[in-house]
């Protein structure tokens, strides 16, 4: 692979779907969205379902695996999960048709090789089975995704410190969560530490362990009704602001939408 781009199909509890390879080939990051909607986004690429190596799964949950079992056996694209991940997606009732000779194995922590990309894992806290953030070496760049992110631990921080290109969950605005109209006990899911990052605890992370090479950030899983796209950023915003990462100048920020495609990001252009 002599290139790397990366584009994000949707992002936000009603479904999550990632793109990450080159214009020939490469894999996706979770299917949480109709097989239909991932065949229309890969078509309008130039690609289709025969171009796409394999899938990783960051977790079990409904928003991230509801394509897996179509796409999985009906069109023999292999899932990548862990034990734990496969299991959680075999006792989820939103999988119906379930997942046979496509199921594909890796052990958290071990590298694997996918699509002539090397693939490490980290364990991610999120009240899923298992929840993993997927950091990938291709073409001399390290691309990171941490989707739903309960707390910050250490292994976070130092997988943070090694990217050039993190898309990374801002899931809400605390203020917005807390006086807004969710229930208290899911209120409190949220902020718990098996939960969702906050705004500002995003913006602190990369603030306080950004990579020099960091080149990208992608703000991902924001929610509907406890934030605003415009919100994230700013937050974020200020946070890398003060450290000396400028929007624009020194960084690309982005705060990808819920629902409509992002354009194309060529996080490594080939020479051809």
């Amino acid at each position: 692979m002599s290139e790397l781009i990366f584009r994000c199909f949707a992002s936000g509890s009603s479904g999550n779907c990632y793109y990450l390879g080159s214009r020939h080939e490469g894999i996706l990051i979770d299917a949480g969205i109709s097989a239909r909607t991932i065949r229309s986004n890969l078509l309008d690429m130039g690609l289709d379902f025969s171009n796409i190596q394999g899938i990783l799964i960051t977790h079990d949950h409904a928003d991230h695996i509801r394509a897996v079992g179509t796409l999985g056996e009906r069109f023999h694209i292999p899932i990548y999960g862990t034990s734990l991940i496969h299991s959680g997606i075999d006792k989820n009732y939103g999988v119906t048709e379930k997942l046979r000779s496509s199921r594909r194995f890796f052990n958290l922590g071990e590298p694997f090789e996918i699509c002539g990309m090397t693939v490490n894992t980290i364990s991610i806290s999120h009240d899923s089975t298992q929840c993993v953030s997927y950091l990938i070496d291709a073409v001399g760049t390290r691309f990171m995704i941490a989707t739903d992110v309960g707390c910050v631990d250490e292994q976070l921080e130092e997988a943070v410190e090694t990217a050039q290109h993190i898309v990374i969950e801002a899931n809400h605005d605390e203020q917005l969560l807390l006086n807004g109209p969710y229930p208290s006990y899911l209120k409190s899911r949220i902020l718990s530490e098996t939960g969702h990052m906050s705004n500002f605890t995003c913006g602190r992370l990369l603030a306080e362990h950004h990579s020099p090479d960091l080149k990208n950030v992608w703000l991902c899983h924001l929610s509907k009704e406890n934030n605003e796209p415009e919100v994230a950023y700013n937050t974020v915003k200020e946070c890398l602001q003060q450290v000396g990462l400028i929007s624009g100048q020194n960084i690309s920020l982005v705060a990808l939408d819920r629902l409509t495609p992002s354009p194309v990001y060529y996080l490594q252009k080939s020479d051809n």
